[in-house]
């Protein structure tokens, strides 16, 4: 699978000529799936995409179980598996509870904190399930491919720090970057000290 670019369409038109990208590896843990690269801070304003972002109920596990967002961004939880499902989040940053619905029914949750948070997600019925909406204040994130290799476009010049976020990790990795002009690359390494367990199992 190819990186997959979460930049949710937002307008960024007058940057994108000056753009340049930020290229790196993420190392350190075995989960590369449940990784997301993000830049911490850059200068705004972004308007949430239109489009919603999903986290499906499917197998008796959220899809997927760790879903980068925009701050504002909207998203939906349609239940896909043939029981009733509950979707709530004891998170302080963003507390709620959806309630009890059954297949085929799908209900929604604006995002509508600042970022970096993490708003986690549970379901009363089934303990089993659990996932992580990381809310953050600007489109540039990524989560890396199966090699931990990851490229972030678009990303104007600037000086920025870089972070991987995992959920088992209190220290995340961070490193600081400078992009240069239209089509230069900063190119960085991020490692995680202890691999402590894959997620979402």
């Amino acid at each position: 699978m190819s990186s997959k670019l979460l930049f949710l369409g937002t307008c960024l038109t007058g940057a994108l000529a000056s753009a340049g990208e930020i290229s790196g590896t993420v190392s350190g843990v075995t989960d590369l799936e449940n990784v997301i690269v993000y830049v911490e801070n850059a200068p705004g304003p972004f308007s949430p995409p239109a489009a919603l972002a999903v986290m499906d109920q499917h197998n008796m596990r959220f899809v997927p179980h760790v879903l980068p967002v925009l701050s504002g961004t909207t998203v939906d939880f349609p239940n896909s598996d043939t029981v009733r499902h509950n979707v709530f989040s004891p998170s302080r940053a963003k507390k709620f509870n959806l309630g009890i619905y059954p297949r085929g029914m799908s209900k929604k949750q604006v995002m509508d904190i600042p970022g970096a948070q993490v708003v986690s997600l549970l379901c009363a019925i089934h303990a089993q399930l659990a996932a992580f909406v990381l809310v953050l204040q600007n489109p540039y994130f990524v989560i890396p491919d199966k090699d931990g290799s990851f490229t972030l476009r678009g990303v104007p010049p600037g000086s920025y720090t870089l972070i991987a976020w995992h959920e088992k990790q209190a220290d995340l990795p961070r490193q600081k970057v400078t992009v240069g002009a239209a089509g230069a690359k900063a190119g960085v390494a991020l490692f995680f000290a202890a691999d402590l367990g894959h997620s979402g199992t």
